[in-house]
Formats: C-alpha cells, structure tokens, sequence
C-alpha cells in the first residue's frame, strides 16, 4: 500500500485539498463540522504528516544535532555516553524530534559538521558535550546565532544555555570517604585532560589532597578506555610508594581496573580501593562490585534536550543546575591495611 496522502483524505472527505491543509493545520477557512470529519477520516487511514513538507512550511528541519569525538571502542564500550545519548532521545522522541547523531575522530571534523549542518538548514539547533579547555565551538554558535545547549557545563558561556554540574564538593566528598577509612596514599587516573570537566577534576583533586593530606597526590592521565585504565594503574602500583586508594574518572577504567588486578592477585580492596566517578550497571558486574557516584545521566541529558527545543521555539533559555551526584558505597572501598 502506498502512503495515505492529502488528495486521499480530500477524496474520502468530499472536499478540497485546500479544505484538508486547513483542517489538519489548525487554520481557519473550514467549518467546525468539516474540520472534525477531515481529522477522523486522516486518522482513519493512517495519514502523518510529510517530514520534509512540514520543514519547508515551518522552515524547521524537525532534527537536532550532536557529534561526538570519540574513538569507536570506546563509544561502543562507554555506558555514560550510550545513557546520554538514549536521555535525548526520549525527550525529542516526546516532541516528533529526530536526533542527528555522528561520531567523528576530531574536533575540527565536529566543528565542520555543525557548521554544515546548519547552513544546510538539517538541524534546528545543536547538543554539546565534553567542551574542551580552549573550543572554539562557542564562539562559532555566537557568530552563527545557531541555537544550542550545552550538556553538563562547568561553567556558563554567554548566550549560550547549559545545564550546569559542581564537582568540587564531589571530589571533596571522595576524598573525605577514602581518607576516613584511613587511606593516606591516594591517586587519580583521568580523562584527556583537554577536557574542561578533567582539567577541573584536576585542580580540584590537588586542592583538596594539598589541603588534607599535606602533598599534591600523583595524578595520571588515560583516555577512558579500559586498557589504558589498567595501564595507569599499574604504573601507579609499581611506583616506590604506591597508592591505597585510586579514584578513576569513569567506570570503564574502574571496572576494567578491578578485574585485570584480581587475576593477578590484587586484593581489592585490601590492597588497592577503588573509587569510579560514573556509576553504571558496570559497577555491580565485578567483585568487588565498585563505589562510584550515581547520578541520572538519562534525566540529566533529557534536561538538556528539553532547554534546546525551548531555546529553539522562544529564542530563550537559562541555564539549569543538576542535581549533585550521589556517593554509592560498595565493596572496592574499605579501610586500609
């Protein structure tokens, strides 16, 4: 069967294709009566508007874009990015949005494909995410006036809306736990630290070990990826003072670090406590299952999606603050030998 089309419904209804385009536009020019057995007869047949009609009426593509850089492994092994990504979804599914998702290997590639895609009028507005320490995408949004929200923001951009997150307090709540356990010898393994939400991490996690334990604790810098995880790992391990506890940027790296240690004998968490910063099903898969801050990356990235289509129909939008993520205790923390 073919695609019920306008003609069909103007036939089956008796009247004009002009007549239907009111009816099923909310426009006056039909009566009350016409209108309600123009819309019965469409929902009958199974009629749903044309996509590309609708954009060229409302000069809307119905599509919002997000690119990712990221490698491949790690996009399909990273459950933050997969319940992100689903979070957005939901919300634009909620209101006929479709999302324009790519993943690219770097960030001029990211940049060329906003740009392309908004001169080629493909998307109503743009998702960021992992903005970087020097990113020239938010001068390019300023310039072009392409409406955009950025997702999980350290800081505000000007005219530009984001849904915003505190992580120092978390970092001091991290600490605070493994210290009251009595873990003197800490350590940190990081994303790219050209990221603006690591570099934060970073300063902050200097900070707060500078200030209650008296010395800068080392930090190591991976990629989220699973071996590069064990591989800082047991660098850490074989230096002359190894840490007791490590705090790991995603749970990739925690998890993959907990169970490549356990084979070789590793005592988690009697030799080694390990503290992930994302909570996901990952956690729980190992044993010990691992302690990571929970939080709901699905709500959270449906926030975000439902800023930009505000920002998109009214031209405004003000940033959002997100709920602080919560400490999730389990077995890879305990006390110190």
């Amino acid at each position: 069967m073919s695609r019920p089309t306008i003609r069909d419904i103007a036939r089956a209804a008796g009247v004009s294709k002009g007549a239907v385009s009111y009816a099923l536009n909310g426009r006056p020019g039909v009566s009350v009566e016409t209108r309600a057995r123009i819309l019965g007869i469409a929902e009958e047949i199974g009629w749903v508007p044309s996509s590309a009609a609708r954009a060229l009426s409302s000069d809307r593509a119905e599509a919002v874009g997000l690119v990712a850089v990221r490698d491949p492994e790690l996009v399909a092994t990273e459950p933050y990015f997969m319940r992100m990504v689903a979070g957005v979804e939901r919300t634009l599914s909620q209101h006929g949005v479709a999302l324009l998702l790519t993943v690219v290997s770097d960030p001029a590639s990211e940049l060329d494909l906003y740009r392309r895609w908004w001169g080629g009028r493909r998307v109503d507005g743009m998702l960021l995410f992992d903005m970087r320490v020097h990113d020239p995408r938010p001068g390019w949004l300023r310039e072009s006036g392409a409406p955009a929200v950025i997702i999980g923001a350290q800081r505000p951009y000007p005219g530009i809306a984001c849904t915003r997150v505190k992580y120092q307090d978390a970092m001091s709540r991290a600490v605070n736990h493994l210290l009251d356990l009595g873990h003197q010898r800490l350590a940190r393994i990081s994303g790219p630290s050209t990221l603006e939400h690591v570099a934060r991490r970073q300063r902050y996690f200097t900070e707060v070990t500078r200030q209650l334990l008296g010395a800068e604790q080392p930090q190591l810098e991976a990629d989220y990826t699973a071996q590069a995880g064990v591989r800082a790992t047991r660098e850490l391990l074989a230096s002359p003072q190894p840490p007791t506890a490590i705090i790991y940027d995603n749970d990739v790296m925690a998890v993959a670090s907990v169970a490549a240690l356990t084979s070789e004998g590793v005592r988690v968490p009697a030799d080694l406590a390990v503290l992930a910063w994302d909570d996901s099903p990952l956690c729980q898969l190992v044993a010990p299952a691992v302690t990571a801050f929970t939080h709901d990356i699905m709500g959270e990235a449906g926030q975000a999606a439902e800023l930009l289509l505000a920002r998109i129909e009214t031209g405004e939008a003000a940033d959002r603050w997100l709920d602080p993520p919560q400490l999730t205790i389990r077995g890879s923390t305990a006390g110190a030998n």
